[in-house]
């Protein structure tokens, strides 16, 4: 079997356990699977991370353990000789919203989220990728080659008889608002940077450079009221789309789309080339994006240089939560004003406990008050939920938790750092959440304009 992702760290996987029915083939990618020790922790329905599609469904069909339960048996040729294009095998991955819930609530951390993007590109091999998840995984570059699709999907979104005829034809539900490009990207300028002590490299993600700069602008902001000189990573002169913002692939590995995944790592990796020389801070907003870095990239296959960036890297939250521990920012804030704020966290930062950093940085703001909303995934995953055939359950998903805690205190502002949390919840409950970044500028006491020379 031919691997898509790299997994020689679980080479030792599950050796002398008497649990673990490795299967018969795989390789390491076995290893991984077979991890699960079956204790059926991941079928249960309080509140929380763990798998939102048992929680909705209520069937043990879809719960991570009959997930590995269904890939040991296409492992062990229960399924066949092509098991991946089997329909049996994609049943049981098909709900599966790759929140990371089971990475760190599993007992044994089975990576069901890293599993499932094996899982989609060995299924794309074998049957090829279909119109919508090009169209999906490809957004990115695609808006920057023809920036007239922005126009159209603002067309398609007030058309309901475009909307029909996109969910005929590619399968995008119409009863969906898809996100809209923002009619100006954000451009940093072309300015080579000078290092220094406090020097910054703020990675602008797909999803805020094109859908919502906002987001960028107000990072750097909130970032040189701190003290900070800001660099915004650009592709290199060289590039060969130089003018194309940097990628980090994720709406291509979320897909199964590795190969494209990797090309734009490698790509991220080369602009990164003066940051990992100096060792200055990487310092990112998405937490898909940026969690990606630092894990799912490990298993690309890059070498040192994505072991470095690993390293290097942080959600803006964690970076300010460390700076304040080290006395080094230089800003002050204004006493919060509103009621208390409710706060979304991203499905991949309650996975890596990055939630701690967020309840930090919050109370940095003088007198504000918050509440973390006790919730699994939000049920939109990326395109998951812009899927014609998994809408409801995606909707389903939200009203779990998250819709009720919001209808429950409609005064309240909200912060939710993930792009997709923040679509879900404004078609969801018309609610406009903000990211972090966006609250910590409005709080800014004396914000200074941003110098030109900031690039």
């Amino acid at each position: 079997m031919k691997h898509h992702l790299d997994w020689s760290s679980y080479e030792t996987a599950g050796q002398g356990d008497a649990y673990a029915g490795i299967p018969a083939t795989g390789g390491d990618f076995a290893r991984a699977v077979a991890v699960c020790i079956g204790d059926r922790l991941c079928q249960r329905t309080p509140k929380g991370v763990m798998c939102p599609s048992f929680r909705v469904s209520g069937e043990i069909a879809h719960s991570p353990g009959a997930r590995v339960l269904a890939l040991k048996a296409a492992l062990n040729g229960e399924l066949g000789a092509a098991p991946f294009a089997d329909a049996r095998l994609a049943e049981a991955m098909e709900l599966c919203v790759g929140c990371k819930g089971c990475k760190r609530e599993c007992a044994n951390q089975v990576d069901m989220a890293a599993i499932k993007i094996e899982w989609q590109a060995q299924r794309n091999a074998a049957l090829g990728v279909s119109r919508r998840d090009q169209l999906f995984a490809g957004l990115p570059r695609l808006l920057h080659r023809r920036p007239w699709l922005g126009a159209l999907i603002g067309w398609r979104n007030r058309s309901p008889l475009l909307a029909q005829l996109g969910e005929r034809w590619l399968g995008v539900a119409a009863s969906r608002q898809l996100p809209q490009p923002a009619a100006r990207p954000y451009l940093p300028p072309a300015i080579a940077p000078v290092l220094g002590e406090r020097s910054v490299f703020l990675l602008v993600d797909t999803f805020a450079g094109l859908f919502q700069p906002h987001i960028a602008m107000a990072a750097q902001a909130v970032l040189h009221a701190a003290g900070y000189q800001v660099h915004v990573l650009r592709p290199l002169a060289d590039d060969a789309e130089p003018a194309r913002p940097l990628c980090c692939g994720r709406t291509y590995l979320s897909l199964g789309q590795v190969d494209a995944a990797r090309e734009e790592a490698r790509r991220l990796h080369a602009a990164l080339a003066p940051a990992l020389a100096s060792g200055a801070p990487i310092v990112g907003l998405e937490p898909s994006c940026i969690l990606s870095l630092r894990d799912d990239h490990l298993k690309l296959g890059l070498g040192e240089d994505a072991r470095q960036v690993a390293r290097q890297v942080f959600l803006f939250e964690e970076f300010i939560a460390r700076e304040h521990d080290r006395k080094r920012l230089r800003w002050q804030l204004k006493p919060w004003t509103q009621p208390p704020m409710l706060v979304h966290g991203h499905c991949h930062q309650k996975a890596v406990g990055a939630m701690k950093s967020l309840r930090k940085v919050l109370r940095l703001i003088p007198g504000c008050q918050f509440e973390f909303i006790d919730a699994s995934c939000c049920g939109m995953a990326g395109s998951f939920g812009l899927d014609a055939e998994h809408a409801d359950i995606s909707r389903a998903m939200a009203e779990l938790d998250l819709l009720p805690a919001l209808r429950a205190a409609p005064d309240a502002p909200v912060l939710a750092n993930g792009f997709s949390c923040r679509h879900q919840i404004e078609e969801g409950c018309g609610r406009a959440p903000r990211h972090i970044a966006q609250w910590l500028a409005e709080a800014l006491a004396s914000p200074e304009p941003l110098p030109e020379s900031a690039g």
